[in-house]
């Protein structure tokens, strides 16, 4: 009897050591697999809608006297800024897999997904369609979770299908030395003219510039030839470097913010841009813009961004072979950035917007902080500069070494 228990213990340390040896090759991850729409029914969702509340704010741009808001993957608000004091939001052009926007002479452009997709907004209150350039952008933002340790794209084609949105979901996986898949692979998605084109804050990755409308993505830029804007031609496609994230352009040239450094390329052949130079940094989320002979960066660590640090960044680009860095200043929290005569001003975040005094270019004070506000990204136009915060549009009047409130805006 004695013996029949023995073997009946062992048989149990057995098992267990086989299921201890098999919980150690798997682990729990969390996986994302894609929600699929047909590229039909994609591109039959365009719609200009009544005013709604804002989902997820994006990026901003002033065309005229309105201000237009991109909420990010589904369209753009439409606010009407005639009355500074009192903004109205009028209309919301629903467009799926949306990121950026750039008008001009009242025809405004607008990525979806893969798409081009040109507006004629003359008539503000009837704002229509008038061309489609389809599958122009190779790649573009999949929006993948952050949580996602894992990506699956099952049935997904590219050909025939557009991820609309995403699944996430814990599941025990046999654990892998190397796991390779598509994460935020790419998104293709505007530095002030004033006349007949509009202006962009510094994280568009659109910029039109005479006859040309560029939209950078990941790694790719894509070029199209605006000359008649109603039917605007994909010129050319090219390689633009790695983990692209910003556009700006400034006297001929393109400024290129990637996550490891900036790209500057000239537009002497505005079909086709020629690589310059580089300069490189550690890793880091990156909008940059340019004032002479000088590009003012900024750089968010932390997150999905790469190093701890965040910093402004002064680089001298008076020889455009080799920019060189020359002053480097600490923040907290840094997006977007712009200037306007000799004061900067610096989105840092959950710190609220900094206002620097440039002595020179490159030898910057810091004369103001705007505290108790997120800010996310500025547009300095002639008589007032516009910011967006969380949830928030602000619009102040410039002053000496300071702003003045004259409204805030909330979109939700």
């Amino acid at each position: 009897m004695k013996l029949k228990y023995l073997f009946l213990s062992l048989f149990f340390l057995m098992a267990l050591s086989c299921d201890k040896s098999n919980d150690d090759d798997y682990e729990f991850v969390q996986v994302a697999t894609p929600q699929l729409m047909s590229k039909s029914a994609f591109r039959s969702s365009v719609e200009v809608r009544a005013p709604k509340s804002i989902q997820e704010p994006g990026k901003i741009y002033v065309y005229q006297e309105y201000i237009f808001v991109g909420d990010v993957d589904s369209g753009i608000h439409i606010i009407d800024n005639t009355k500074p004091e009192l903004p109205k939001t009028i209309a919301f052009i629903e467009i799926p897999g949306n990121e950026d926007i750039s008008v001009k002479n009242n025809f405004l452009y607008a990525d979806s997904a893969t798409d081009l997709v040109v507006f004629d907004i003359s008539d503000i209150n009837n704002i229509f369609i008038v061309e489609r350039l389809k599958d122009v952008f190779n790649v573009y933002d999949y929006d993948v979770p952050v949580e996602a340790e894992l990506v699956e794209y099952g049935n997904y084609n590219y050909d025939e299908d557009v991820i609309v949105g995403w699944t996430l979901t814990t599941e025990r996986r046999k654990k892998e030395n190397n796991i390779d898949f598509f994460l935020n692979d790419g998104a293709v998605l505007n530095s002030v003219a004033e006349s007949f084109t509009g202006t962009g804050g510094s994280l568009a990755r659109f910029q039109i510039v005479d006859n040309y409308l560029y939209a950078v993505g990941n790694y790719e830029m894509a070029i199209f030839n605006i000359q008649n804007l109603a039917d605007p031609i994909l010129s050319n496609t090219q390689y633009a470097g790695w983990n692209i994230e910003t556009m700006f352009q400034a006297n001929g040239y393109l400024y290129l913010g990637s996550t490891n450094g900036m790209y500057i390329y000239s537009l002497e052949n505005p079909s086709l841009p020629e690589y310059i130079s580089e300069f490189t940094h550690w890793e880091g989320c990156d909008p940059v813009v340019v004032d002479g002979n000088y590009a003012y960066l900024t750089l968010r660590g932390g997150n999905l961004c790469g190093q701890l640090e965040s910093v402004l960044e002064v680089i001298d680009i008076s020889n455009k072979t080799n920019p060189t860095l020359v002053e480097r200043y600490e923040l907290e929290n840094p997006y977007g950035l712009g200037f306007k005569n000799d004061i900067l001003y610096v989105c840092d975040g959950t710190a609220g917007l900094k206002l620097f005094k440039r002595e020179t270019p490159k030898d910057l004070m810091l004369v103001n902080t705007l505290p108790n506000i997120q800010a996310k990204d500025v547009i300095p136009l002639e008589n007032s500069l516009i910011m967006i915060g969380a949830d928030t549009i602000y619009q102040y009047q410039y002053m000496e070494n300071d702003i003045r409130l004259i409204s805030s805006f909330k979109l939700n």
